[in-house]
Parts: structure tokens; C-alpha cells; sequence
């Protein structure tokens, strides 16, 4: 049955799904959105939800960090710590970079043809060239951060706002401010032109928003809106929302800030003509969602991007203002993961949030599954009935929870926890039970409902398992026996009344990760002591230990129906064991810290890993491939190897010394080299000349193991005397010749004294024969 296996030789990186937005500037041009990073520029596809290009270097601590930037679809240009403004391509390569002058840093940045106008913290808005990178213009006027800078859509004039709440209009042909809109008391947060080019509209953290005619200083509407408003933009001419149609005549603005709930204002009337009702409720105020930090309007899609403070891009629909898409810039650390759904359709992820992450997994779509009210610890799907997760979290609860059409809704509660509830688990067999495992040492059975309503669920056994906190529970394929694992460094298994079966004692610290073999009576553990331990669940005894990590092993899963193992460790490394040899058959080294989650898909063929870092891999396996790459090598070797035997049979001796030289085979190289000095030492030197310098390389590296035998020391000082020659001409540029002349020094000198000393030989046999030849005679 075994020999039916197919085991598993390695994982290779399908997708990976990083941070690529933790606050400050973003934009949307076509069908890419332009979002910062601490250090870099992400261009993230929107229909796929996969960053294309990363402008600017990786995280780290000797990056440039971003400061700000701003792109016009082609080009962007970026502000740095380091106080360069950098101008790159939109493949992500640096054009142009320049010192920007600005006593501190840069806050805001705008693109306007080949000028630049960049706003800094010491309230001096300054105009480059970009093309001479030369500043041209150095605009005074305005007090402290300016962290607006708008040109004029028509003129060549140019807005910006610092900390003062008034929005200075500058003149650029003569370098000064010709005009003041001074009616906010507070910070302004976003300006948009109108579409006649006769107004613009205002807004600001003193909760108003004020529309304004270009030549007039004094604000034709002030709108109080309630709320600290963070951005607006300006809406087409022509649009509808539900329950309502735009006039031409009109301007309409879409505005949000602290409350999250989008509202679309006709400015001219200063009316309130669409409040949204679909945003993500806060179970705990029942009010909006969370707070928006910036807005964005794509004239393409006609579709409504929502930036949220916790770097959550929400892209409506304008018309039924429908979400459509939904993408988390930044997830902080990777707790847990589990897929979800019949034919793995969905993702779940338990993040540093209350909210649970559910992801599509082809386009990386996302819903945020709300309900916890603090942060999510452990998820869970049924094996039987993929469509049922199970949640638990710091907030001593945990949450079953129903994906029915594509949308998924808590269907249970259990509250009986008294400390964070820090692992889950189904049964195996069918959704009869679960079990979970709290820091208050405690190991609960919960009954399953067999129908689901948003109910209380029941708790039917309570035990105290350990004397630490419980890491990990798991249940066995016949549902018969429970396992735990604990940082009392146990491991307990229980009856499925939670009756105590045996504890298996033998890790030196805290076990992380227990889980039972799918076809035999075997547990596996790992433990933060580096090792993972197989158990006999019949006696108790360790059956095998395995080494292999360097640091704790955090999660450890069964796979190729339990003759393989995938581990998971604090090092970011991924281990796959062979249990029949106790050999780590491949490493994968994609992580650059701790691994907390590691999800199977049901066939084994996909996983996901996630952890420290806000990184998500998804993984693919490539046994197969390998399989195939293999015997398509070892067909072309064949092939080679062929070829190369009629060449020396058709005695094509430069088109053989190239193909052994590229099939690395030294010994048929020598065999060649000898057939060509047999024809005469010219004929090796002309046939060098054909050779190109890596060829040449090869060969010379060839030479110098021969030279180690005296029995081909001549033909190896053959090649070496016509190389050395070539070198001296210039014909021949080696790497790292130093190293091989002095490895070849020492045989040479050897093989030379050798012969000095057969020639002196030779001369005393010539001697003595010459001296007895006289003598021969005189006897005749």
C-alpha cells in the first residue's frame, strides 16, 4: 500500500502577499495602485491583488526610507530620509536623483509635465526642473508642515496649505502669492478642482468643507459636515448612486474622515445627497467603520477607492456602491491560517486584529469577518464540512462560524473560557464536537448544533489538562482520542470525554504543536527545544526524534498519508522529513522570521505559510516538475554525450574539446588533447584560439588536475605553455588566475627536477657506453 505513495521532494513559491501599503500617500492610475511603503513604492494590479513592481529597496535598516511621493501614471518621484528626491521609471529603475534642499523633511510632493513641486516641513514650497534637476522657484508664504501641494488644473499657478488652515495660491511666472483663502481654523486636509475650472472645493479636520471660486477670497459655501474630514474627491459630471441622480450644473464631492462612512455632498447647495450604509459596522459603537484616511476616484472603473486607518483599501462600485474589492495593505503578524470552503475556494487569516481575514484565493480578495473584540489566536475548518470555521481569540471566546454564498456569519458563541483561548479544533469524523484549549489551563468539549443559529454554544466537558498554558489540541481520525500540548513541556492524550490516557514526558522545554498521524497510532510533537518527537499512542514511548532545526519548531504537520513531515520554525525555515529515514529532504528558506501559521490544502498539494513580517506564501508542490526537469537533463546528457562520441569518431576534434569542456569531462578532454598533439604541438595551439575565454577557463582548470599526475604532465605543460603564451598576448583573460597559477607551481616543479634528474641520468648511460666502447675494441 505504501509503495502506492507518492512522496513529496519540495514546495516551491507560487505567490507571496507581503505589506504593501503601511500608510502615508497613495494613488490610482488605470489599473494599478500606487502605495508606499516604508522604504519602497508598491504598484499593485487590482483585478489580480498581486504587486507587479517594487519600486525602491527592500525593508531593512539600511534602507532609504520613503518619505513621500507622487506619480502621474508613468513616472514617479519619491522623497527621501537620506534628503534625495529620486525620479524613476515605472519598471522600478532610478533615472535621476538630487539633493532637494528642504531644512527637514519632505511632506507633500506634485507632478505637473517636467515640474516638480515639492512642499517641506519648514514651510517652503519649492519648483524644479526636472529635467536639469535644478530648483527653480523657491515659494515662501506659508507656515509649517505643508502637506498639500496642488497645481492649477488650467493656470500656471500652484496651491498649497500648511499647518495655519489657509491655502495660499502661488504665482509661478512671477515667484509669489496672489491670493489667501483664509476661512478654516484647523488643518486642511484635501482640496479638488471643480470640473468648470471656476471653483474648488476644501476640507479640514474642523469638521467642514468649503467651496471656494478661484479669484475670490472669500468662501462661496461652508458646509459642516460633524466630523474631522480627512479626504474628498471630485466626482464626474455625470454619475448616479442609488436613489439619486447628478445635475451637470452641480459639484459633487465624496467626502470620509473619522466616522468611515462615505457621504457625497452637492457642494453648490451645500446638501447631503448620499450617506453610505453598507460600511463595516463596529460591533462595539454600531457606528461607521473604521476611520478613513484618504479617498481615490478611478475615472476608468467609475469606481471608489476607501483607504481606512488601519491600511484597509475598500474599492466600491459608484453606481450601486457595491464593494467589489477589498485589500489589506498591512497585516502585522501572521497568527494562524486555514483554508476554507468545499474546493478551497477561501482563505482564513488571524492577524494582530479582532477582525478575521477571509480572503478569495485567485484574486486575493478579502472580507473582514467581524465579531471578536480582541484579538484572533486560532482558526480552524472542518474536515467534513469545510464551509464551518472555528475562531478563538484573547477575548476568552471562541466563534463558529458559517460560509454560506460566499459571505460567512457567526452561527455560535462559547464563553465559558476565563483566559485567552489559544488553540481550536473540530472533530474528525463529522462536525459533531470541538475542542478548545485557554491560557487558563483548561481543555473544553463543545457540543456542534445541528442546525446554526447565533446561539450560545455548549460547553459539555470541562478539564484542567496542564499546568501551563495549553499551545495546541488535535483530535484523532476516529475521533476516539484528544491530544494536547503544553509549555509544561507535555503532552497529555485524553479520552473523547476528556478522561486522562497517558502523558508523554521528553522535551526539554514547551511543546508548540501536536498532531496525530492520519493511518497509524502515532502522535507528533514539536517543542522550542529543536526537535521533533514521534509517540506511540498504544504504550507512551518516543518512537523517533528528529533534528534538524536550529531554533523552536512552532507548527508540524502529517503529510503523503503520514510517511512525510512538514515542519515550520521560529528561524523561518520550512522542513520536509522523511519519517523512514529520520532525513530532512528539502529546506525552504523564504521566511525571514518566525513561521506561526502552516495551512494544507485537502490533497496536499498547496500550502500556506504566514508569520512575523505581515508576509503570506503560498506554496505549490513541485515534485513533478522536478521529476521531469530530471529525466529532461538526463535525456539532453544523453543526447550530449552522443554527439560528443561522434564527433571523436568523426574525428571533429575542436567541436569534441568544446562539447566534453561544456559537459565538464575532463578525462575525455585529456583523451582529445592527446589525439590533437599527436598531429603536432601547432595544431593544439590553433585549436585553443578557437575556444572562447570561459572554454578556455575550463580547460585551463583541466590542465592543472593533470598536471598533479606526472603520467599527463606533458600534455598538461603543453596547454599550459600555449595559454601562458595567449596570456601574455592578451588573447586570454582568466579569473582568478593567481590561485590556479599557485596551485599548479608545485607539480610543475616536480615533473621539472623529475626530467632534470632522467637527463642527467641518460647522459652518465651515454657516458658510460662511450668509455666501454674503446675498451671493446682493444679486446677484439
Amino acid at each position: 500500500m505504501t509503495s502506492n505513495i507518492k512522496l513529496k521532494e519540495a514546495y516551491g513559491v507560487e505567490s507571496k502577499h507581503g505589506a504593501f501599503y503601511t500608510g502615508g500617500n497613495i494613488e490610482w492610475h488605470e489599473d494599478k495602485l500606487f502605495c508606499q511603503t516604508n522604504s519602497s513604492i508598491s504598484l499593485l494590479n487590482v483585478e489580480n491583488g498581486l504587486v507587479e513592481t517594487t519600486i525602491g529597496e527592500a525593508n531593512s535598516e539600511d534602507a532609504d526610507f520613503v518619505q513621500t511621493f507622487t506619480s502621474d501614471g508613468q513616472r514617479v518621484v519619491s522623497s527621501h530620509k537620506s534628503g534625495l528626491l529620486k525620479l524613476w521609471n515605472k519598471e522600478g529603475e532610478v533615472e535621476k536623483m538630487w539633493k532637494y534642499i528642504h531644512k527637514g523633511p519632505v511632506a507633500s510632493l506634485a507632478l505637473k509635465e517636467s515640474k516638480l513641486a515639492s512642499g517641506g516641513s519648514d514651510g517652503i514650497v519649492r519648483i524644479w526642473d526636472l529635467q536639469y534637476q535644478a530648483c527653480i522657484l523657491s515659494l515662501k508664504g506659508c507656515q509649517g508642515v505643508i502637506n498639500i501641494t496642488k497645481y492649477h488644473p488650467v493656470e500656471n499657478k500652484i496651491f498649497a496649505s500648511g499647518d495655519d488652515g489657509k491655502i495660499n495660491c502661488f504665482e509661478l511666472e512671477k515667484g509669489e502669492v496672489s491670493i489667501i483663502y483664509n476661512a478654516h481654523y484647523s488643518k486642511v486636509t484635501s482640496v479638488v478642482f471643480g470640473h468648470d475650472n471656476k471653483h474648488f472645493v476644501s476640507c479640514g479636520r474642523d469638521k467642514v468643507i468649503i467651496l471656494w471660486e478661484f479669484e475670490n477670497t472669500t468662501a462661496l459655501r461652508t458646509i459642516p459636515t460633524y466630523e474631522a474630514v480627512e479626504a474628498i474627491v471630485n466626482l464626474p459630471i455625470k454619475f448616479k448612486l442609488p436613489g439619486f441622480k447628478s445635475e451637470p450644473e452641480s459639484i459633487y464631492v465624496a467626502a470620509g474622515g473619522e466616522k468611515g462612512v462615505i457621504k457625497v455632498w452637492d457642494v453648490k447647495k451645500a446638501k447631503e445627497v448620499f450617506v453610505q450604509t453598507n460600511s463595516l459596522v463596529s460591533p462595539a459603537t454600531e457606528e461607521g467603520g473604521l476611520a478613513i484616511s484618504n479617498l481615490l476616484f478611478n475615472d476608468k472603473s467609475k469606481a471608489l477607492a476607501v483607504v481606512t486607518v488601519e491600511h484597509n483599501i475598500i474599492i466600491h462600485h459608484l453606481k450601486s456602491f457595491v464593494c467589489l474589492k477589498q485589500f489589506i495593505g498591512f497585516s502585522d503578524e501572521i497568527l494562524d491560517v486555514t483554508f476554507v470552503g468545499k474546493n478551497d475556494e477561501y482563505l482564513a487569516v488571524a492577524t494582530n486584529s479582532s477582525d478575521i481575514k477571509l480572503y478569495k484565493n485567485d484574486t486575493m480578495n478579502c472580507q473582514l469577518l467581524k465579531g471578536h473584540t480582541d484579538l484572533v489566536l486560532s482558526l480552524c475548518t472542518s474536515k467534513t464540512n469545510p464551509d464551518l470555521l472555528l475562531s478563538s481569540g484573547k477575548d476568552n471566546t471562541i466563534r463558529l462560524w458559517l460560509l454560506k454564498d460566499g459571505t460567512m456569519s457567526c452561527v455560535g458563541t462559547g464563553l465559558r473560557h476565563t483566559g485567552s483561548v489559544g488553540c481550536v479544533a473540530f472533530s474528525q469524523m463529522g462536525a459533531k464536537f470541538a475542542l478548545s484549549a485557554s491560557q487558563d489551563t483548561c481543555l473544553k468539549l463543545w457540543e456542534i448544533p445541528s442546525k446554526f443559529t447565533d446561539t450560545n454554544l455548549n460547553c459539555t466537558h470541562t478539564v484542567i489538562a496542564h499546568q501551563k498554558e495549553v499551545n495546541s489540541v488535535a483530535v484523532s481520525p476516529n475521533d476516539r482520542i484528544i491530544a494536547t500540548a503544553s509549555q509544561d513541556k507535555t503532552a497529555k492524550l485524553w479520552t473523547d470525554s476528556l478522561t486522562l490516557v497517558g502523558i508523554l514526558r521528553g522535551h526539554r522545554r514547551g511543546v508548540w504543536s501536536i498532531r496525530f498521524s492520519p493511518v497509524d497510532q502515532v502522535v507528533v510533537t514539536s517543542s522550542a527545544d529543536c526537535t521533533i518527537k514521534l509517540w506511540s499512542v498504544a504504550d507512551l514511548n518516543c518512537l523517533k526524534t528528529l533534528e534538524g532545526h536550529e531554533s523552536s519548531v512552532l507548527k508540524v504537520e502529517f503529510v503523503s498519508s503520514g510517511m512525510q513531515l512538514l515542519s515550520a520554525g521560529s528561524d523561518g525555515l520550512l522542513k520536509l522529513f522523511s519519517i523512514k529515514t529520520s532525513e530532512c529532504v528539502c529546506t525552504l528558506d523564504e521566511h525571514e522570521a518566525r513561521i506561526w501559521a502552516l495551512a494544507l490544502n485537502k490533497d496536499e498539494s498547496r500550502l500556506v505559510t504566514g508569520g512575523t513580517g505581515s508576509v503570506l506564501i503560498k506554496w505549490k508542490d513541485v515534485t513533478e516538475e522536478l521529476k521531469q526537469q530530471r529525466q529532461k537533463e538526463a535525456e539532453e546528457l544523453a543526447l550530449q554525450e552522443q554527439t560528443l562520441y561522434n564527433y571523436i569518431q568523426g574525428d571533429e576534434l575542436l567541436k569534441a574539446l568544446k562539447l566534453a569542456l561544456r559537459l565538464n569531462r575532463p578525462a575525455t578532454v585529456l583523451r582529445i588533447t592527446q589525439d590533437i598533439i599527436k598531429k603536432g604541438d601547432s595544431g593544439l595551439a590553433d585549436t585553443i584560439k578557437e575556444l572562447r575565454n570561459d572554454q578556455k577557463e575550463s580547460l585551463l582548470k583541466c590542465a592543472t588536475n593533470w598536471n598533479m599526475n606526472s603520467k599527463n604532465c606533458q600534455p598538461a605543460q603543453i596547454v599550459l605553455n600555449v595559454l601562458l603564451n595567449e596570456l601574455q598576448t592578451g588573447e586570454f583573460r582568466p579569473v582568478g588566475l593567481s590561485s590556479t597559477i599557485e596551485s599548479t607551481l608545485p607539480y610543475t616543479e616536480r615533473h621539472f627536477k623529475r626530467l632534470t634528474q632522467l637527463l642527467q641520468d641518460l647522459q652518465f648511460i651515454n657516458y658510460t657506453v662511450n668509455c666501454m666502447q674503446p675498451h671493446a675494441k682493444s679486446v677484439n
